[in-house]
């Protein structure tokens, strides 16, 4: 799925979480969605991928 087509659904479904669920649904629904993208892109090696392994493998150092 292309960017363009990614953005209008990734906007209806912030709208249908602010219409049926009030404010705070609609930041959950992009919070995670913002999660979700990270998440995907770190999994997936594109850019930015490489830097979170850096940052968790860091706070994982530190924890030990």
């Amino acid at each position: 799925m292309s960017a363009a087509q990614l953005g209008p659904v990734a906007g209806m479904a912030l709208a249908f979480a602010a219409w049926f669920g009030g404010f705070g649904a609609f930041l959950l629904v992009g919070a995670l969605g913002g999660v979700g993208f990270a998440v995907g892109r770190a999994f997936d090696g594109g850019a930015g991928g490489t830097d979170l392994r850096r940052f968790l493998d860091g706070i994982a150092e530190r924890r030990r």
